[in-house]
């Protein structure tokens, strides 16, 4: 197997390492950095997605995705185009159909922050501004219920901005499982790193087979 852990925007490859301290060495992980990945490609969800697909083609296990927010898109993308690919999916406060209003509000707030602000989310301000405009028009809705892989949905119970699109997209997979981790916030990859790596090895235990 091969393990994939898929960071989400604000975040760095780095910010798993709390969970990845709490795993079996039995579980190889990976984290790529979506920067990193990008290299030249132009700054869209298209040009991303493109970089994060062609890694994961490089892969030769099949594979256990793990992604969280903007991670949890790219790797349900991924499972939904590359089916015979993933062995199972974890997705972490996701959205399959983006919300607009969300995203447009979203942007606002981001060209009044100065461009400081910007330097520990891995892209400038107007890279973050063309990814997140790229990615208004995402819809998986029709796709979704083509998966058949093992699919855990978590949210955390303080992320009430995804935890209804987390909720729909569990009933919109045939046989997914939805988890609502309390008192977490929308990165339990670092508010309750101990937590989601105990589900994580238990999910992926149970699908090894």
């Amino acid at each position: 197997m091969q393990s994939i852990f898929v960071h989400g925007l604000g975040q760095l490859s780095s910010s798993w390492l709390p969970v990845l301290s709490h795993l079996p060495a039995n579980i190889p992980a990976d984290c790529p950095d979506l920067t990193s990945l990008l290299a030249c490609q132009e700054i869209t969800y298209p040009g991303l997605y493109q970089a994060f697909s062609d890694y994961c083609d490089q892969q030769n296990s099949p594979l256990y995705l793990c992604g969280l927010s903007l991670g949890a898109v790219l790797s349900l993308n991924y499972t939904v185009e590359h089916p015979q690919k993933v062995k199972s999916l974890i997705l972490i406060a996701p959205q399959y159909k983006m919300p607009r209003l969300l995203l447009s509000f979203q942007n606002v707030i981001f060209l009044l922050l100065p461009k400081r602000f910007f330097q520990t989310m891995g892209f400038p301000k107007k890279e973050v501004l063309s990814l997140t405009r790229s990615m208004k028009t995402l819809d998986f809705t029709s796709s979704v219920s083509s998966i058949s892989c093992p699919v855990l949905i978590l949210c955390g119970s303080k992320d009430h901005a995804n935890q209804k699109a987390a909720r729909t997209l569990a009933a919109l997979i045939p046989g997914s499982r939805f988890v609502l981790a309390e008192s977490a916030g929308h990165e339990l990859n670092l508010d309750t790193p101990e937590m989601l790596a105990a589900m994580i090895t238990d999910f992926w235990n149970l699908h090894q087979s």
